[in-house]
Protein backbone atom coordinates (compact mmCIF):
# COMPACT_ATOMS: atom_id res chain seq x y z
CA UNK A 1 0.00 0.00 0.00
CA UNK A 2 2.80 2.41 0.92
CA UNK A 3 4.68 1.52 -2.27
CA UNK A 4 1.52 2.08 -4.35
CA UNK A 5 1.00 5.47 -2.70
CA UNK A 6 4.62 6.46 -3.29
CA UNK A 7 4.57 5.34 -6.95
CA UNK A 8 1.33 7.26 -7.60
CA UNK A 9 2.68 10.32 -5.79
CA UNK A 10 5.91 10.33 -7.83
CA UNK A 11 4.06 9.73 -11.12
CA UNK A 12 1.58 12.58 -10.51
CA UNK A 13 4.39 14.85 -9.35
CA UNK A 14 6.35 14.17 -12.55
CA UNK A 15 3.30 14.50 -14.80
CA UNK A 16 2.16 17.82 -13.31
CA UNK A 17 5.80 19.01 -13.06
CA UNK A 18 5.42 21.81 -10.46
CA UNK A 19 9.13 22.71 -10.51
CA UNK A 20 9.13 22.94 -14.30
CA UNK A 21 6.02 25.14 -14.12
CA UNK A 22 7.62 27.63 -11.70
CA UNK A 23 8.72 29.95 -14.56
CA UNK A 24 5.21 29.77 -16.07
CA UNK A 25 3.58 30.68 -12.74
CA UNK A 26 6.11 33.45 -12.12
CA UNK A 27 5.50 34.95 -15.58
CA UNK A 28 1.72 34.64 -15.39
CA UNK A 29 1.59 36.25 -11.94
CA UNK A 30 4.06 39.02 -12.79
CA UNK A 31 1.39 41.64 -13.73
CA UNK A 32 -0.71 40.73 -10.66
CA UNK A 33 -0.30 42.76 -7.42
CA UNK A 34 1.83 40.78 -4.90
CA UNK A 35 -1.01 40.77 -2.34
CA UNK A 36 -3.30 38.84 -4.74
CA UNK A 37 -0.77 36.25 -5.92
CA UNK A 38 -1.19 33.75 -3.04
CA UNK A 39 -5.00 33.72 -3.54
CA UNK A 40 -4.60 33.06 -7.27
CA UNK A 41 -2.09 30.24 -6.65
CA UNK A 42 -4.43 28.56 -4.13
CA UNK A 43 -7.45 29.00 -6.43
CA UNK A 44 -5.69 27.57 -9.50
CA UNK A 45 -4.30 24.59 -7.55
CA UNK A 46 -7.76 23.80 -6.15
CA UNK A 47 -9.36 24.01 -9.61
CA UNK A 48 -6.74 21.61 -11.01
CA UNK A 49 -7.30 19.25 -8.04
CA UNK A 50 -11.08 19.17 -8.58
CA UNK A 51 -10.70 18.57 -12.33
CA UNK A 52 -8.29 15.67 -11.77
CA UNK A 53 -10.52 14.26 -9.02
CA UNK A 54 -13.56 14.29 -11.34
CA UNK A 55 -11.60 12.47 -14.03
CA UNK A 56 -10.32 9.96 -11.46
CA UNK A 57 -13.81 9.00 -10.26
CA UNK A 58 -15.74 9.21 -13.52
CA UNK A 59 -12.96 8.11 -15.86
CA UNK A 60 -14.33 4.58 -16.22
CA UNK A 61 -17.74 5.89 -17.36
CA UNK A 62 -15.97 8.28 -19.72
CA UNK A 63 -14.09 5.37 -21.29
CA UNK A 64 -17.26 3.30 -21.64
CA UNK A 65 -19.18 6.18 -23.23
CA UNK A 66 -16.46 6.65 -25.85
CA UNK A 67 -15.93 2.87 -26.22
CA UNK A 68 -12.22 3.17 -25.51
CA UNK A 69 -10.15 0.25 -24.29
CA UNK A 70 -7.78 0.57 -21.34
CA UNK A 71 -4.89 -0.49 -23.60
CA UNK A 72 -5.56 2.34 -26.08
CA UNK A 73 -5.80 4.88 -23.26
CA UNK A 74 -2.59 3.62 -21.70
CA UNK A 75 -0.74 3.81 -25.03
CA UNK A 76 -2.16 7.26 -25.86
CA UNK A 77 -1.27 8.56 -22.39
CA UNK A 78 2.27 7.21 -22.70
CA UNK A 79 2.76 8.97 -26.04
CA UNK A 80 1.59 12.29 -24.55
CA UNK A 81 3.87 11.79 -21.55
CA UNK A 82 6.81 11.04 -23.84
CA UNK A 83 6.21 14.17 -25.93
CA UNK A 84 6.07 16.34 -22.79
CA UNK A 85 9.19 14.63 -21.43
CA UNK A 86 11.05 15.37 -24.69
CA UNK A 87 10.10 19.06 -24.44
CA UNK A 88 11.29 19.08 -20.83
CA UNK A 89 14.68 17.59 -21.80
CA UNK A 90 15.07 19.67 -24.98
CA UNK A 91 13.50 23.06 -24.11
CA UNK A 92 11.27 24.78 -26.66
CA UNK A 93 11.10 28.61 -26.96
CA UNK A 94 7.36 28.48 -26.12
CA UNK A 95 7.92 26.23 -23.10
CA UNK A 96 6.56 22.77 -22.36
CA UNK A 97 2.91 23.81 -22.69
CA UNK A 98 3.13 26.50 -25.39
CA UNK A 99 2.72 30.26 -25.27
CA UNK A 100 1.12 32.04 -22.33
CA UNK A 101 -0.81 35.27 -22.92
CA UNK A 102 -0.56 38.11 -20.40
CA UNK A 103 -3.18 39.26 -17.84
CA UNK A 104 -4.47 37.79 -14.57
CA UNK A 105 -4.74 34.03 -15.05
CA UNK A 106 -8.02 32.24 -14.41
CA UNK A 107 -8.13 28.47 -15.01
CA UNK A 108 -6.07 28.81 -18.22
CA UNK A 109 -3.09 28.36 -18.41
CA UNK A 110 -2.21 27.60 -14.77
CA UNK A 111 -4.90 25.15 -13.61
CA UNK A 112 -5.40 23.83 -17.16
CA UNK A 113 -3.18 22.80 -18.93
CA UNK A 114 -0.14 23.53 -16.69
CA UNK A 115 -1.31 21.26 -13.84
CA UNK A 116 -4.37 19.37 -15.11
CA UNK A 117 -3.05 18.91 -18.62
CA UNK A 118 -3.65 16.06 -21.11
CA UNK A 119 -0.99 13.83 -19.58
CA UNK A 120 -2.29 14.30 -16.02
CA UNK A 121 -5.88 13.67 -17.13
CA UNK A 122 -4.85 10.53 -19.02
CA UNK A 123 -2.94 9.33 -15.94
CA UNK A 124 -5.83 9.76 -13.49
CA UNK A 125 -8.22 8.18 -16.02
CA UNK A 126 -6.10 5.05 -15.76
CA UNK A 127 -6.52 5.10 -11.97
CA UNK A 128 -10.32 4.96 -12.31
CA UNK A 129 -10.15 1.30 -13.41
CA UNK A 130 -8.66 0.22 -10.07
CA UNK A 131 -10.49 -1.07 -6.98
CA UNK A 132 -12.06 1.30 -4.43
CA UNK A 133 -9.16 0.86 -2.00
CA UNK A 134 -6.60 1.68 -4.68
CA UNK A 135 -8.58 4.71 -5.84
CA UNK A 136 -8.56 6.05 -2.26
CA UNK A 137 -4.78 5.65 -2.22
CA UNK A 138 -4.63 7.57 -5.51
CA UNK A 139 -6.81 10.36 -4.05
CA UNK A 140 -4.48 10.58 -1.03
CA UNK A 141 -1.46 10.72 -3.36
CA UNK A 142 -3.12 13.45 -5.43
CA UNK A 143 -3.88 15.45 -2.27
CA UNK A 144 -0.21 15.12 -1.24
CA UNK A 145 0.82 16.37 -4.69
CA UNK A 146 -1.46 19.41 -4.25
CA UNK A 147 0.40 20.22 -1.02
CA UNK A 148 3.66 20.15 -3.01
CA UNK A 149 2.08 22.43 -5.67
CA UNK A 150 1.10 24.97 -3.02
CA UNK A 151 4.52 24.86 -1.35
CA UNK A 152 6.36 25.27 -4.66
CA UNK A 153 4.17 27.96 -6.25
CA UNK A 154 3.69 30.05 -3.11
CA UNK A 155 7.47 30.17 -2.81
CA UNK A 156 8.15 30.27 -6.57
CA UNK A 157 9.79 33.70 -6.66
CA UNK A 158 12.00 32.93 -3.67
CA UNK A 159 12.86 29.49 -5.11
CA UNK A 160 13.98 30.98 -8.43
CA UNK A 161 16.19 33.52 -6.67
CA UNK A 162 17.79 30.93 -4.36
CA UNK A 163 18.41 28.16 -6.92
CA UNK A 164 18.95 30.30 -10.00
CA UNK A 165 17.81 29.60 -13.58
CA UNK A 166 20.56 27.05 -14.32
CA UNK A 167 19.66 24.78 -11.40
CA UNK A 168 15.93 25.05 -12.22
CA UNK A 169 16.64 24.10 -15.85
CA UNK A 170 18.82 21.15 -14.82
CA UNK A 171 16.14 19.94 -12.39
CA UNK A 172 13.44 20.14 -15.05
CA UNK A 173 15.58 18.15 -17.51
CA UNK A 174 16.20 15.47 -14.87
CA UNK A 175 12.46 15.22 -14.23
CA UNK A 176 11.93 15.00 -18.01
CA UNK A 177 14.35 12.06 -18.22
CA UNK A 178 12.55 10.19 -15.41
CA UNK A 179 9.17 10.95 -17.00
CA UNK A 180 10.42 9.62 -20.37
CA UNK A 181 11.41 6.32 -18.74
CA UNK A 182 8.01 6.08 -16.99
CA UNK A 183 6.18 6.80 -20.25
CA UNK A 184 8.05 3.98 -22.02
CA UNK A 185 7.13 1.61 -19.17
CA UNK A 186 3.51 2.75 -19.54
CA UNK A 187 3.68 2.16 -23.32
CA UNK A 188 5.04 -1.36 -22.86
CA UNK A 189 2.25 -2.10 -20.37
CA UNK A 190 -0.35 -0.94 -22.90
CA UNK A 191 1.18 -3.08 -25.64
CA UNK A 192 1.17 -6.13 -23.33
CA UNK A 193 -2.53 -5.55 -22.56
CA UNK A 194 -3.31 -5.23 -26.28
CA UNK A 195 -1.42 -8.43 -27.16
CA UNK A 196 -3.46 -10.35 -24.52
CA UNK A 197 -6.70 -9.38 -26.29
CA UNK A 198 -5.54 -10.79 -29.66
Amino acid sequence: MTQNFFQTFILLLLVTDPFGNVPLFATALNPVPPSRRPRIVIRECMIAFVVLLIFMFFGRHFLQALQLSEASLRIAGSVILLLIAIRMIFPHPDGVLGRNEGGEPFIVPLAIPALAGPSALATVLLFSRDSTGEVLIHVAALAAVVVVWLAVFLGAERLQKVLGPQVMTAFERLMGLILAAMSIEMLLGGIREFVKTL
